[in-house]
């Protein structure tokens, strides 16, 4: 049986949930599409989160990796394209520290690309009436940190495992301390990640669709 990793973060930036985990957790030992998740939680922590991320990738040995994490202020689930080699924190991580224009690995690409279809999980989430959108920037913060530390050492295996990464809005709970910013309920995150696990594991050509923007 297929194994999927699925990860996603701690609470950071003064929050007291990371709906990235409340949505991810639950998906623990759940056979998807053939498939069996396994999750982990990583600290929102530059390097650290690296080392837990590889610690996981080592125990599992996964065939597909599904990295998630917040991102307020996002109005829909956005589908990561691309990641590069660079870190740029604008807030401290949770243990305070802040680099600012250093390399994720260093001596490593400049950029990497989703390996996942992402332009058919975005379509089977848009046909489910979950709103869902290619993003084209993952930041510079410990979420881009993830996703190209993932799609680094995934590219040190010959026959490497698929692997990306999606942002997902508040939870409705932080979006009332937030005033004005958008949410998507727990349950609607999780219903969408069991989804694009499923397209991730039974399709390995992505859809020749617009997934563009025109800034």
């Amino acid at each position: 049986m297929k194994i999927v990793l699925v990860t996603a973060f701690e609470p950071f930036d003064g929050e007291a949930i990371n709906p990235s985990w409340e949505a991810v957790k639950v998906l623990q030992g759940r056979e998807i599409a053939g498939a069996r998740v396994v999750t982990c939680q990583l600290a929102c922590v530059f390097d650290l989160a690296l080392q837990q991320l590889n610690a996981a990738l080592a125990e599992h040995q996964p065939d597909c990796v599904l990295a998630v994490g917040q991102a307020g202020g996002r109005a829909e689930i956005t589908v990561e394209r691309i990641a590069i080699n660079i870190n740029d924190a604008r807030i401290p991580d949770n243990q305070g520290k802040q680099p600012i224009d250093t390399p994720v690995i260093p001596g490593g690409p400049d950029a990497y690309f989703s390996t996942l279809p992402i332009k058919s999980m975005v379509n089977t989430l848009r046909e489910q009436g979950i709103p869902a959108s290619v993003s084209h920037t993952a930041g510079t913060f410990v979420c881009n940190h993830v996703m190209y530390g993932l799609l680094h050492a995934l590219a040190q295996y010959p026959d490497a495992a698929s692997g990306g990464f999606v942002h997902i809005p508040y939870a409705p709970e932080q979006a009332a301390r937030h005033p004005g910013e958008p949410s998507m309920p727990i349950a609607m995150v999780t219903q969408a990640l069991v989804s694009m696990i499923a397209v991730a594991v039974t399709q390995q050509q992505d859809a020749i669709i617009s997934g563009g923007t025109t800034h």
